[in-house]
């Protein structure tokens, strides 16, 4: 997949997230408006029927008031009712849907004076006068309670309260009157008070007066937790499943960058391998058909020359397959440890001695400085000796000019430190976090001569790791880089 394509799947992929969770916020503030609506209206509707409901305790107040009157008339409607024909509809307040209002109306229509012997006495009266705090009080918390606003629940917290025109002022709060017979004001509020001087529901009280004489007032403090309460659930789950389809997106992409970088490593590998393998081939294919020139067969010293290049080219590719064979079994796990005591320090001076000689021919210099006290350890010789060969070549490769080596151990808690440090090329700090990834190689710069398969630090890893050690890197890209391998005296089982 070419990078062209991988970035059209990631602009597409991102949309489509993107999509999913602008959709997912539209719905829930569409559901917040029609919560928002469905709670207005529910309040509203509870606020007119409790205006309506003070209009009705007053007359029934009135008509109480008056000697005799109730009486006479609720005896009278018995005995209608009792002979009355079956078309003729006699209101009854204690059954009937809407009884109350249709009740007093019913009286008023057959007694007109009372009609105006009660608007007179409404005129005489103040708007504190007309309402009973405790009919306010149970009026209000019924007809919330009736529509789901539990006033139980601390969720539907509310303050309410009656404004006067008159007085310009609030006369009535949570269920007290603000100023006394005397004058005196009443308790203060345990709430902002201010908060009824612009609230955020209002009806007006005797609203079926000429000119109302005030209004009831509701406050909500936790007016938008009420709204959200139900959406919470929703939004949790929206935002828990985008977090999981971007947490997958994210871990796609990862996955996708991996895979093509893997892709690139292993075809840097196979050109490698190819460039590796290309060299010996075309050697031991001349010197073959050197020894089967008659000119050459005719000369013993020349064949044997021929022979020994045919069979050091054949040993170089051995090599090379032996190693991409061995991180295939290291890969699979399908490998056991020889165990053996192992002297790090003729380890290190036989690799030194096999490094030297290349070294040299560059002007170069390995200098060794063994100061472990007890440098035997237990492990695998091969093993051990491979892993202080790939780093010591890896330092000369990676030199530029004159390679200055040195290699050094000391005596640690529990084992022996070695550490193999160059001064070439360096290594900068996104090379260090890849270098003991198989197939990866440090970019070289203007070393264009560098071989091989970007197996080694890998290889070396994996070593270290079967023996229950360590290995870290310290390096500064244009100073060098040291290679630190800690061995453990014993390898646990």
């Amino acid at each position: 997949m070419n990078k062209k394509a991988i970035w059209i799947i990631i602009g597409l992929m991102s949309a489509a997230v993107l999509g999913v969770i602008l959709v997912q916020i539209d719905l829930i503030q569409t559901s917040m408006s029609v919560n928002e609506e469905r709670f207005d209206k529910n309040v509203q509707e509870a606020l007119v029927k409790v205006s309506d409901r003070l209009e009705d305790y007053e007359r029934a107040e009135y008509f109480s008031s008056v000697n005799g009157f109730m009486m006479a008339y609720q005896e009278q409607q018995s005995v209608k009712k009792t002979n009355k024909p079956d078309n003729v509809n006699v209101p009854d307040p204690e059954h009937s849907a809407g009884s109350v209002q249709q009740y007093y109306v019913q009286i008023m229509a057959e007694y007109p004076g009372m009609q105006v012997l009660f608007d007179q006495n409404k005129t005489m009266r103040s708007l504190e006068e007309r309402i009973k705090v405790s009919n306010l009080d149970l009026a209000i918390h019924q007809e919330f309670e009736k529509r789901g606003i539990n006033p139980k629940n601390s969720k539907f917290t509310f303050h309410y309260g009656v404004w006067s025109n008159e007085k310009n002022g609030m006369i009535i709060e949570d269920g007290h009157y603000v100023y006394d017979d005397f004058g005196a004001k009443g308790p203060a509020p345990t709430y902002n008070a201010a908060s009824l001087y612009n609230p955020d529901y209002s009806v007006a009280v005797f609203q079926h007066s000429k000119i109302p004489p005030g209004e009831l007032r509701v406050y909500f403090p936790n007016r938008t937790n009420i709204i959200l309460s139900s959406l919470w659930k929703n939004a949790a789950g929206t935002a828990l499943f985008a977090m999981i389809i971007l947490f997958c997106f994210a871990y796609t992409l990862m996955v996708i960058f991996q895979q093509k970088k893997l892709s690139e490593m292993k075809t840097d590998f196979i050109n490698n391998m190819t460039h590796e393998f290309k060299t010996p081939i075309a050697t031991i294919s001349l010197a073959s058909d050197s020894i089967v020139s008659p000119i050459i067969l005719n000369n013993p010293e020349k064949v044997q020359r021929f022979a020994n290049i045919i069979k050091q080219e054949n040993k170089r590719m051995n090599s090379q397959v032996e190693k991409v064979l061995q991180m295939a079994l290291i890969d699979k796990r399908d490998f056991s440890l020889k165990l053996t005591e192992v002297n790090l320090h003729e380890v290190i001076q036989a690799a030194v001695e096999n490094i030297s000689l290349r070294v040299e021919k560059r002007d170069g210099v390995v200098k060794p400085s063994l100061l472990a006290t007890k440098p035997i350890i237990e492990g695998d010789l091969t093993h051990v000796a491979n892993v202080i060969n790939n780093l010591l070549d890896n330092a000369e490769k990676y030199s530029p000019d004159k390679p200055e080596i040195s290699i050094s151990t000391r005596d640690v808690s529990n084992g022996v430190e070695v550490v193999v440090q160059d001064k070439g090329i360096g290594i900068s700090k996104e090379a260090r976090k890849q270098i003991f990834d198989k197939f990866y190689r440090v970019p070289t710069g203007n070393l264009h001569d560098v071989k091989g398969f970007g197996l080694g630090l890998s290889y070396v890893k994996a070593m270290m790791t079967a023996h229950k050690g360590s290995v870290e890197v310290k390096s500064e890209p244009g100073k060098g880089s040291s290679f630190i391998l800690t061995f453990p005296y014993q390898v646990e089982a």
